[in-house]
C-alpha cells in the first residue's frame, strides 16, 4: 500500500480575481510553518514531494521540503482548475463551477479531473502532494463517485491522506475543514 498526503496550499496573499498566481499571505506562511511540523511527524522517510506550479502551493511546500531534507518537484498535474475565462471573471466563475455537478462539466474539466486521478495513481511510493481546494474536492469527487463539484471545505494547509493499493485509491483520513464556508 501507498500512502498519500495532499495538501491545500496555505492562505494566498491575493483573492482569485485579484491574481492568477499569488504566493502566501503572512498567514498562510505560517499556515505551512505549522503544517510542515504536522507532517514531520508522520510522513515516512524517502517520500517524494509534489506541488502544483502555482507560487502558494510551492510556498507551502518549501516549508515542509527544507525541514524534511528533500526536494520538490513540480507537478501541473495538481494546478488549479482550468478556468475559461479572464482573470477579471473567475470569481464568478468558480462560484457558479462549485455549485454544479460534474455531469455539467466541459471535456477540459473532465481532463483536468483525470490527470489528477492519473496522478495519483502514478505514486510508486509515500508521496506528499502540495495543491489547492478545488484539487481535492475533485479527488474526494472521484473517490466518492459523487457528482457534486464541491465535495468538502479543505482548511488552508490541511492535509488528508490516501492510500493507493493494487491501482485503487481511497480515502484513509479527510483533515481539517474550514469553518466557515466562505473563502
Amino acid at each position: 500500500m501507498t500512502q498519500i498526503w495532499i495538501v491545500r496550499h496555505g492562505e494566498a496573499a491575493a483573492s482569485w480575481e485579484k491574481d492568477p498566481d499569488p504566493g502566501l499571505s503572512e498567514l498562510g506562511q505560517q499556515q505551512a510553518e505549522k503544517t510542515a511540523l504536522a507532517l514531520l511527524d508522520i510522513v515516512p522517510e524517502g517520500a517524494t514531494l509534489l506541488s502544483s506550479p502555482l507560487k502558494r502551493a510551492q510556498e507551502t511546500a518549501a516549508a515542509f521540503a527544507q525541514k524534511y531534507g528533500a526536494q520538490v518537484s513540480i507537478d501541473s498535474r495538481f494546478s488549479e482548475v482550468r478556468s475559461p475565462v479572464p482573470l477579471s471573471g473567475r470569481k464568478l466563475w468558480l462560484q457558479e463551477f462549485m455549485q454544479q455537478d460534474w455531469s455539467e462539466q466541459t471535456q477540459d474539466l473532465w481532463d483536468w479531473r483525470h490527470d489528477i486521478v492519473a496522478g495519483l495513481r502514478g505514486c510508486e511510493g509515500p508521496t506528499v502532494i502540495f495543491c489547492h481546494f478545488l484539487v481535492i474536492n475533485a479527488v474526494i469527487s472521484e473517490l466518492q463517485n459523487k457528482s457534486a463539484v464541491l465535495q468538502v471545505f479543505p482548511a488552508n494547509a490541511s492535509y488528508h491522506e490516501l492510500a493507493l493499493k493494487d491501482g485503487t485509491l481511497s480515502l484513509v483520513q479527510l483533515g481539517e475543514q474550514m469553518q466557515t464556508r466562505v473563502n
